[in-house]
């Protein structure tokens, strides 16, 4: 696979300058982009997937939805609808997205909406909300938002940006420059003095927004098949994981001391679940040699899993938070910036 990507190397080439060329006339205004009234942060990637998007929209949304009356919007990525739709706790996933989903669930006081056009939810939105959170709109330049939050994840930055298909980013580095806060997501226990004067270096290139750093804290297993289910302790059982994200290995390090036996089924970020890949599953619990076991799974894979296909069986998942270096000094900043005429 890594061969067949340096193959498509021309490609990248092609891709890198389409993507240049757009950017460039965004900024030199033949482009046209839209300011609205409302508060609105983005939170975004240059990179395909994996920085932790969705888990800060949900930080962002614990902290903010008892100052403003907000709403978030999405594209609503996998959903089978297309235009502007306000999301129910529920709502199947096909009808509006994975993330948005669990977004409704968790914060069902909040309004949550997906549209693939930016600036016409926007535009719907704006109405009766203060604040407007978009997860995942950095690439969309038809809008501009009054905070974006950029993100990178920690092992990615400190490698080379190449973008797609030989590499895994689908924007410039350079676009570095527009981010109002930029965030480091993912990081180990310890980040070296070195290692961020390193990232430091790389996006003072182009930006001198404020850098800061994070990591994502696991928190007790929520049982599924049933709500009563007692806590459990992950050193006690062997496990069955399930993950359909785009960067699971935060997860597996997460779990690389705990269980007796792991195995890992790992299928691509927002797989649809199909009936075979549901006997998969039951066999593979089965093969586990133990009657202390149990199946693992993301918050985010739990909104596209039917469990109605997966009787009987122990199921878990790990809810995740973000835990931010300087949080005051973060939060504050942000606080400052959408509340800026």
């Amino acid at each position: 696979m890594q061969l067949l990507r340096w193959l498509l190397f021309p490609v990248t080439i092609l891709y890198t300058l389409i993507i240049w060329l757009r950017n460039k006339l965004y900024d030199l205004g033949i482009f046209k982009t839209k300011e609205f009234p409302v508060k609105t942060i983005v939170v975004g990637n240059l990179a395909i997937g994996g920085a932790g998007k969705s888990p800060l929209t949900q930080y962002l949304i614990h902290y903010f939805s008892d100052k403003y009356k907000m709403a978030t919007l999405s594209r609503g990525y996998g959903r089978k609808t297309k235009g502007f739709r306000l999301v129910g706790a529920d709502d199947h996933v096909a009808m509006v997205g994975d993330e948005p989903l669990q977004f409704k669930k968790n914060y069902p006081d909040i309004t949550v909406a997906v549209d693939e056009n930016r600036a016409e939810g926007i535009e719907k939105l704006q109405r009766n909300h203060d604040l407007i959170i978009l997860d995942d709109a950095y690439q969309h330049r038809k809008i501009t938002a009054k905070c974006n939050i950029l993100l990178f994840d920690f092992h990615s930055i400190l490698k080379p940006i190449i973008l797609l298909p030989t590499g895994n980013f689908r924007d410039t580095f350079n676009q570095t420059k527009r981010a109002d806060v930029i965030l480091i997501s993912k990081c180990p226990e310890h980040v070296s003095q070195e290692q961020k004067l390193r990232i430091e270096n790389k996006v003072r290139r182009h930006s001198y927004a404020p850098i800061y750093y994070s990591k994502l804290q696991y928190l007790e297993p929520i049982g599924l098949s049933n709500p009563l289910d007692k806590p459990i302790s992950l050193q006690d059982m062997d496990i069955l994981l399930i993950t359909g994200i785009a960067n699971p290995k935060p997860l597996l390090e997460e779990l690389s001391n705990s269980p007796k036996e792991r195995v890992h089924m790992a299928f691509k970020d927002h797989h649809d679940f199909k009936d075979q890949d549901y006997k998969e599953i039951i066999r593979q619990y089965k093969g586990l040699d133990s009657t202390n076991k149990i199946i693992l799974t993301t918050e985010k894979d739990t909104q596209r899993l039917d469990l109605l296909k997966l009787p009987f069986l122990p199921i878990y998942y790990l809810p995740i938070t973000f835990q931010i270096d300087k949080e005051g000094e973060f939060l504050q900043l942000l606080e400052k910036t959408v509340n800026e005429p």
